[in-house]
C-alpha cells in the first residue's frame, strides 16, 4: 500500500510540474506578444501564433493525465481537489495563451501601419497581468489560500489601466475618425490583457478550492 501511495504521489507531482511548464509557456507568450506589438515585429508575431498550438497540446496532455488519474486511482477528498484544480487551471492557462495569440494577430493586422501612439499603459497592463499570473501559480504551489485572496484584489489595478487606455483611445477616435480602426485594434489588445488578469483571479479561486474545499467568488473588483 505504501508503494502504491508513493507512485500516486509521483503522478500527482507530474501533473503539477506539467502545469508549471504550461504557465511558463504562457507567461513568455504574453511578454513576447506585447514586445512584438511594440517593435512591429511581424516575424515574431507569426511565431507566437504558431507556438499557440504547443500551448494547446500541453493543456490537452495535462487534461488527459488528470482524467487518467481520476479514472485509475479513484482519489478521494484533498487529492481529488488537487487534480480537479490542476485540470481547471490548465484550462485557464490555455485561454491566457489564446489572449496572447490574439495580441500577436492584432500585431499582424497593424504591422504595416504606424502605431497610433507610443505604448505606455498597455505594457504596464501586460507586466501587471504577468505578475498576477506568476503570483497565482506561486500561491498554488505553496497552497496559500490567503495569498490567493489578496492577489485577486490586484485585478483592480489592471481594470483601472484598461479604463485609462479606453478613455485615451476614445479621445483619439473622437478627434479624428480616421483613427478609429487603429484605436480599436489597440483597444482589443488592452482587452486581451484585462482578460488575462481576470483568468489569474480565476486561478486564485482554484487555489482556495484546493486548500479549503470551497468554491468562492473572490474577485472584489469595483469595475
Amino acid at each position: 500500500m505504501h508503494g502504491t501511495r508513493l507512485i500516486f504521489e509521483k503522478q500527482l507531482q507530474q501533473i503539477q510540474d506539467e502545469m508549471l511548464e504550461l504557465a511558463s509557456m504562457v507567461d513568455k507568450a504574453i511578454d513576447a506578444s506585447v514586445e512584438a506589438l511594440r517593435r512591429r515585429d511581424r516575424k515574431e508575431a507569426e511565431r507566437i501564433v504558431a507556438a499557440d498550438l504547443l500551448v494547446n497540446r500541453k493543456r490537452y496532455e495535462i487534461e488527459q493525465n488528470c482524467l487518467s488519474l481520476m479514472a485509475t486511482q479513484q482519489p478521494m477528498a484533498r487529492d481529488l481537489r488537487l487534480i480537479v484544480a490542476v485540470l481547471l487551471i490548465g484550462t485557464e492557462l490555455e485561454r491566457m495563451g489564446d489572449h496572447a495569440e490574439g495580441i500577436a494577430k492584432i500585431t499582424l493586422m497593424l504591422a504595416d501601419e504606424p502605431l497610433l501612439k507610443p505604448l505606455v499603459d498597455i505594457p504596464r497592463m501586460a507586466e501587471k497581468a504577468r505578475e498576477m499570473l506568476r503570483k497565482s501559480i506561486d500561491s498554488f504551489v505553496s497552497r496559500d489560500a490567503e495569498a490567493a485572496k489578496l492577489l485577486a484584489a490586484e485585478d483592480d489595478e489592471v481594470d483601472a489601466l484598461y479604463d485609462q487606455v479606453y478613455r485615451e483611445l476614445l479621445t483619439f477616435m473622437i478627434g479624428d475618425p480616421r483613427n478609429i480602426t487603429r484605436a480599436t485594434h489597440l483597444l482589443w489588445v488592452a482587452h486581451n490583457l484585462e482578460r488575462i488578469a481576470d483568468r489569474a483571479t480565476n486561478i486564485c479561486e482554484r487555489v482556495v478550492f484546493t486548500v479549503t474545499g470551497r468554491m468562492e467568488e473572490i474577485n472584489v473588483s469595483m469595475y
